[in-house]
């Protein structure tokens, strides 16, 4: 049997469920506040927003003394408590951007969603390795001398293209969302893992498609090599075969394949470029010439979209050997040399026209 409280031990009771009572109050004040804290949104930096680095395996008490000294969070201690709530969930690394007033529960939801920050990349079909690596640098995402030195080496294509000088041809266009501060090889791996599942896609698709019985069998490489020609040589789509045919037509017969496109990719590589190709440059000893030397060039002189791919693995059955510019972006195809000069001159002609017109609008102009 229990004894009976003292009357000494009675009259304390009253005094110790009151000074409960107080505490529960405060803690439930306190509480009260830390939610409100948690469901107020706040913002203590500039305009334009604020970059917070986590690094791998930061401990919680550092990312929220970091995210209260950008001025993210009001208090990191009350983010503490937020994480110590939430326990559960894991704050991921990486480099997140804050640009507008968000609560701490909203900031906790994108670190541990892992929503960083990451900067689109658009590689245009038909750009070169430095083309992709100036756009890389003036985006944050990498220097152009990481990305550069990663693109030189072909390690990363050499079960596929064992002979090629580099990842030109092999990065692929597309859209890429990227986190800044990269390193080279992360991006090319990237670019050249979306080029292969462009290339399995074709070649599951082309199987069984009809092509040109009388082209050459080319090698992986050469395919690409080829499909990059193809690029700089034309962006309508429905001449893309045909401009594959008439160098695969050409290389059948040994003939030199004649495409500006490569001997201005020599000149690139030798920093000899200055955005005009004269007449002295198709005399240039290259082996990207492909006006002094027979076949393709060593390897691609752009990255191919998977249209001009397509045209390489699968050129258009027809007999061409020539084609030249209309200037609208388009061109006319021939299959003999006396067809082929007789639209050269026929091109001339209207070039020339067209700048007697603009001469003669130009001098129809009064001076004010």
């Amino acid at each position: 049997m229990n004894a009976a409280p003292s009357r000494r031990g009675r009259r304390w009771l009253p005094a110790l469920l009151v000074f409960a009572l107080l505490a529960a109050g405060t803690a439930a004040a306190g509480f009260a506040l830390v939610r409100h804290d948690w469901e107020t949104p706040y913002r203590a930096f500039a305009p334009g927003g604020v970059f917070v680095e986590i690094p791998h395996g930061t401990p919680s008490a550092a990312i929220a003394r970091m995210l209260e000294a950008t001025g993210v969070v009001r208090s990191a201690l009350s983010f503490r408590l937020l994480v110590l709530r939430r326990r559960h969930e894991r704050l991921e690394a990486g480099e997140y951007h804050f640009d507008l007033a968000e609560t701490p529960e909203q900031v906790f939801d994108t670190l541990s969603r892992g929503r960083i920050y990451t900067v689109t990349v658009t590689v245009p079909e038909g750009e070169t390795m430095f083309d992709i690596a100036a756009q890389l640098e003036a985006k944050s995402v990498t220097s152009r001398e990481a990305f550069l030195a990663a693109a030189r080496s072909p390690a990363l294509i050499a079960d596929l293209a064992p002979n090629a000088p580099s990842l030109e041809g092999f990065l692929f266009p597309a859209t890429y969302q990227f986190p800044r501060h990269q390193p080279g090889a992360k991006i090319a791996e990237a670019m050249v893992r979306r080029f292969r599942e462009a290339w399995t896609r074709l070649l599951a698709a082309g199987a069984n498609a009809p092509g040109n019985p009388s082209a050459p069998k080319l090698t992986p490489l050469e395919t690409v090599t080829l499909a990059s020609l193809v690029e700089k040589e034309t962006a309508v789509p429905e001449e893309r075969p045909l401009v594959a045919s008439v160098f695969t037509n050409r290389l059948g017969k040994r003939m030199t394949l004649d495409c500006d496109p490569t001997v201005i990719y020599g000149l690139e590589l030798a920093g000899r470029y200055n955005g005009r190709l004269l007449l002295a440059d198709l005399r240039v000893d290259s082996p990207y010439n492909t006006y002094q030397r027979r076949g393709l060039p060593p390897g691609p002189i752009a990255n191919p979209g998977e249209a001009s791919l397509s045209a390489a693995l699968q050129p258009a059955a027809v007999k061409y050997f020539y084609f030249v510019a209309t200037g609208d972006g388009g061109h006319v195809f021939s299959r003999t040399l006396a067809e082929h000069n007789r639209n050269v001159a026929r091109y001339r002609r209207r070039e020339a026209q067209l700048a007697r017109n603009h001469t003669a609008r130009g001098a129809g102009k009064q001076t004010p």
